[in-house]
C-alpha cells in the first residue's frame, strides 16, 4: 500500500519532470525523493515515470494516476481541517453576532448551552445593532450571526428562523384599550431605543413603512440607545413605546411594572433571521451556535420555518 508521503513526491516529480527540482520543492535529499517514487511504482506493479536523461517523463499510467493522487491529498487536508477544527471548538474561541435584543432574550441562556457543552472553549457575543452586526459579517470579522431583518442582504445568506410582534407599551391603561392603528401612532408621543441606527433599524423600517399612508416617520418625543431605558421611561409615564413582544417579557415586570401593552393593526413582526456570507464552508463553532441560537430563539418568539 502507498503512504501520502509517496503521493506528494510523485506529484512534485510529475509536475517539474525532474527528482531535483521534486527535491527542492518539498526539502528532501533527490536519492530519498527516488526511492520514495520506486517504492509507489512497486507498489502499485507499474511504470510511472520513463527516466529520459535527467529528465523524468510520465507514462500514460502517470498521466492517469494523477488526479486520484491529487484527490487523495485533498481528501487527507480536509480530514486534518476537520479534525483542526473540532479541536479547536474544544478549546478555542467561539466567535458569533447577536443584536441587542436577541442578547436580551437569550444571550446568558446560549452561552450556557455552550459551555454545557464545551466547558473549555471561550466565547464572544458580538455587536448592538442588527446592521452593526451585518457589517462584522461583510469585513469577515464573524462567520454567522442572529440578526432582525429586513437587511440589504446581498452577499449575505439570510434564513428566518423566529418573528417577534412589535406592540404598543404604555403606563397609560386609556392608550391600550384597543390595537394601535397608523393614525393613532402617527400622533403618540414616544420614546424608542437604537438611536444610533435610527436609520437602519428594523423596528422603525417596519413602522415606517405601516406610517406610510399617514405621511408621517415614527414620531419620537425621546431618542436613547438602549431598549432598558426606554421601558423604564414608559414606566415613568414620560413616553409611550413599540417593542418586540419578547421586552415586554423580559423588562416590563422589571422595569415598567404598572405599564401594559397592545397590539399594532395591522399587527407587525420583526423576523429574526441567521445569516452567513454566500457560499461559506462554516467552521463546527459556527454551525454549533447556530443552532443553539436557532434552538433559543424559537422557544422564545414564534417560530418560522423556511
Amino acid at each position: 500500500m502507498f503512504s501520502l508521503h509517496q503521493l506528494r513526491c510523485f506529484l512534485a516529480t510529475y509536475e517539474h519532470g525532474s527528482l531535483t527540482a521534486a527535491a527542492e520543492e518539498l526539502g528532501y535529499a533527490q536519492p530519498s525523493l527516488s526511492e520514495q517514487v520506486r517504492s509507489l511504482e512497486k507498489s502499485l506493479g507499474v511504470t510511472l515515470f520513463r527516466r529520459v536523461g535527467r529528465g523524468m517523463v510520465p507514462t500514460t499510467v502517470a498521466d492517469t494516476f494523477r488526479p486520484h493522487a491529487e484527490a487523495t491529498l485533498a481528501a487527507a487536508d480536509e480530514a486534518r481541517r476537520a479534525v483542526a477544527s473540532v479541536r479547536a471548538l474544544e478549546t478555542g474561541t467561539i466567535r458569533f453576532g447577536m443584536f441587542g435584543t436577541a442578547r436580551l432574550y437569550a444571550g446568558a441562556a446560549l452561552i450556557a448551552d455552550v459551555l454545557e457543552r464545551h466547558p473549555g472553549v471561550r466565547v464572544e457575543l458580538i455587536g448592538q445593532n442588527s446592521t452593526d452586526v451585518q457589517e462584522q459579517l461583510r469585513r469577515g470579522r464573524l462567520e454567522a450571526a442572529m440578526i432582525a431583518v429586513p437587511v440589504a442582504s446581498e452577499g449575505l445568506e439570510v434564513r428566518p428562523v423566529a418573528r417577534d410582534e412589535l406592540v404598543y407599551i404604555s403606563a397609560d391603561p386609556e392608550r391600550l384599550r384597543t390595537p394601535v392603528t397608523a393614525q393613532r401612532l402617527s400622533r403618540s408621543s414616544l420614546v424608542m431605543p437604537e438611536t444610533t441606527w435610527r436609520a437602519e433599524d428594523s423596528t422603525r423600517l417596519i413602522l415606517r413603512t405601516m406610517l406610510h399612508e399617514t405621511g408621517h416617520n415614527p414620531p419620537t418625543r425621546i431618542e436613547v440607545e438602549d431598549v432598558e431605558t426606554a421601558v423604564e421611561l414608559v414606566g415613568m409615564g414620560l413616553a409611550d413605546s413599540v417593542v418586540p413582544r419578547g421586552v415586554v417579557d423580559q423588562l416590563l415586570p422589571r422595569l415598567a411594572p404598572d405599564a401594559g401593552w397592545v397590539s399594532l393593526r395591522p399587527r407587525c413582526y420583526d423576523t429574526i433571521a441567521i445569516v452567513h456570507r454566500k457560499g461559506a464552508a462554516l467552521s463546527p463553532a459556527a454551525e454549533l451556535m447556530i443552532e443553539l441560537a436557532t434552538r433559543r430563539m424559537q422557544q422564545i418568539t414564534e417560530p418560522v420555518h423556511p
